[in-house]
């Protein structure tokens, strides 16, 4: 229902299938930061999962710390990890969802693991 609701957003600047990965991309992430819709998926995983296995120390801290630079990122940069480290994508596949060069990319990853970095206080 969603892209029959924004196929009037498609400009035909990219292929039909980039622009699709796209808005599916938006539309999961958005989904994620919906608060309600994390607390759901907290609890899901809490009774799948924590209960059958104990949570070390560690495991709390890493994801503290994901938690924390979610909400610090802006929408291109989440993006950029998204297809990166979550899909596997290249630089260039990259480069061709978002309309950019691969050198943008490579840029913005580095600033990606540097934000990483800040917010896990390693220097």
């Amino acid at each position: 229902m969603r892209v029959i609701d924004k196929i009037d957003s498609f400009r035909g600047e990219s292929s039909l299938t980039t622009w699709l990965y796209q808005l599916t991309t938006r539309y999961c992430l958005n989904r994620l930061r919906n608060s309600n819709r994390r607390q759901e998926l907290w609890a899901e995983q809490s009774d799948a999962v924590y209960w059958s296995q104990p949570v070390s120390t560690a495991n709390q801290e890493r994801q503290a710390l994901y938690r924390e630079l979610w909400r610090e990122l802006d929408e291109d940069l989440l993006n950029i990890g998204v297809y990166y480290y979550l899909d596997g994508m290249t630089h260039a596949e990259i480069a061709r969802v978002l309309g950019v060069s691969r050198r943008t990319i490579g840029n913005r990853l580095i600033e990606l693991q540097r934000r990483a970095k800040e917010v896990a206080g390693v220097t």
